[in-house]
């Protein structure tokens, strides 16, 4: 018997769907699960984000989530490899993680962290 746990799936705000689905497939590597005007939902590997669609930038100036893994290091190369915009380096934190971050165009923020380099 495999054990159902409980994940949680960050649910962002996304100015324009359509936009928000070609940079996370172009530039992140996600693949579109949905797709409707109003509701998005991309994945990769065991990361899958949702996307709702929101008309007031603020929500998504002002929104973050937290990506934690063994695969952070080679996603950061692998973004960096790609030209992905606004990437930042790829450094330990006062709190000993090992993290990056990334910018979607709508200004969502995608922290990328691990704990062990």
């Amino acid at each position: 018997m495999t054990t159902d746990y409980a994940r949680s799936i960050p649910i962002l705000a996304s100015l324009d769907t359509t936009e928000t689905a070609a940079f996370y497939t172009e530039q992140l590597g996600f693949k579109v699960g949905y797709l409707e005007e109003n509701y998005l939902i991309v994945t990769r590997d065991d990361m899958e984000l949702h996307f709702w669609k929101a008309d007031d930038p603020r929500f998504p100036e002002n929104t973050s989530c937290y990506i934690r893994g063994g695969q952070v290091a080679a996603l950061h190369a692998e973004f960096v490899a790609r030209g992905v915009p606004r990437v930042s380096p790829f450094q330990v934190r006062p709190w000993n993680m090992k993290e990056f971050h990334v910018h979607d165009p709508h200004g969502n923020l995608l922290k990328f962290g691990c704990g062990e380099w």
